[in-house]
């Protein structure tokens, strides 16, 4: 994806500044929308920035970011991302994230359940979770969807937390969807379609544990079909792939400034998912015994229309995708 569907892609738009108030979230933000400049000259420069812009009770040798995931160091800076343990992780808190509202922007339904009971629910990691939630809020038979933090230890971190490395979370897509009217196989399929599924603790331009690609399940079934979606992808991509598949454990609603935040008023087109360009078409790949209940059930027409682009996941509007129209 691009920062900017305007602007060359050395130029960093930020979202606007009544949603990002204290200057370690601006500078979080910045970072997160890093140029092209190598990280051996912009690195220095930012710990710089930090240490004449940053309140003093803010230490720019702890404070770590999604540009790099580590100190701000010269010394650091290469080094790899790398998760926290239960025991080094942050503590965080045991009041739960506010949400301004709990309808969703796009869709108008609830984003936090409980959901009707013929709806179910899976978890998705492709990256930065914008670009992630709009490709599912558009596919029909989704009901809902939220941004959140899941698959760490820090219980009801925030945004800046997760950015530092040291709670373990993912930013991730928590989806419920009607399975009368899109099958978890189509999930699957935009899943790994969305992204690049090799590129381990990051995805493009965004480096960091918390860009990870990851499956979260909460079911048997939804594991077995994961896992075989993973092989045929893995052997279709011609590479290791790196998705972590595990079960669903908390997950944490992100700040209400997160959720889908590309369809709303003022936002900025940011997304740095790679899809590739290869296609997991087909039935064969489901195992036997569950295909009959796991067949795809959104038509060809959708792909061929709106199926993620390699170079961007988010140039579409943001209406759901109707069925009818296909």
């Amino acid at each position: 994806g691009q920062t900017s569907t305007d602007a060359p892609a050395h130029f960093v738009l930020l979202p606007p500044a009544p949603q990002c108030t204290s200057p370690v979230h601006k500078i979080s933000l910045l970072l997160r929308r890093r140029t092209a400049l190598s990280h051996a000259f912009f690195t220095p420069l930012l710990s710089t920035l930090l240490k004449t812009t940053l309140p003093g009770s803010v230490s720019s040798v702890s404070l770590r970011s999604s540009f790099t995931n580590r100190p701000l160091s010269m010394f650091g800076m290469f080094k790899k991302p790398e998760l926290p343990t239960a025991a080094t992780a942050l503590k965080g808190r045991d009041e739960e994230m506010k949400l301004g509202s709990n309808k969703h922007f796009v869709l108008s339904n609830p984003i936090k359940g409980p959901f009707p009971e013929n709806m179910e629910v899976v978890v998705f990691g492709t990256g930065c979770f914008w670009g992630t939630e709009k490709g599912f809020w558009r596919m029909p038979g989704v009901y809902s969807t939220a941004v959140g933090y899941a698959a760490g230890f820090t219980p009801n971190p925030t945004y800046e937390e997760v950015c530092s490395g040291r709670t373990g979370h993912n930013e991730v897509v928590h989806v419920a969807y009607d399975p009368s009217i899109v099958s978890f196989s189509d999930l699957l399929r935009l899943f790994w379609e969305s992204h690049d599924p090799s590129q381990g603790m990051g995805q493009g331009n965004d480096s960091g544990t918390q860009y990870r690609s990851g499956i979260y399940f909460y079911s048997e079934e939804q594991k077995v079909l994961a896992e075989a979606s993973k092989k045929a992808y893995e052997a279709l991509l011609k590479r290791k792939i790196t998705t972590e598949i595990i079960p669903a454990g908390p997950f944490y609603y992100a700040e209400e400034y997160h959720q889908q935040y590309l369809a709303k008023p003022g936002s900025r087109p940011y997304c740095s998912a790679q899809p590739q360009g290869i296609s997991l078409e087909g039935v064969e790949w489901i195992p036997e015994e569950l295909r009959s209940k796991y067949a795809p059930k959104i038509p060809a027409t959708y792909w061929s229309q709106h199926a993620p682009r390699p170079g961007c996941t988010i140039k579409f509007d943001n209406k759901q995708v109707s069925l009818s129209s296909l």
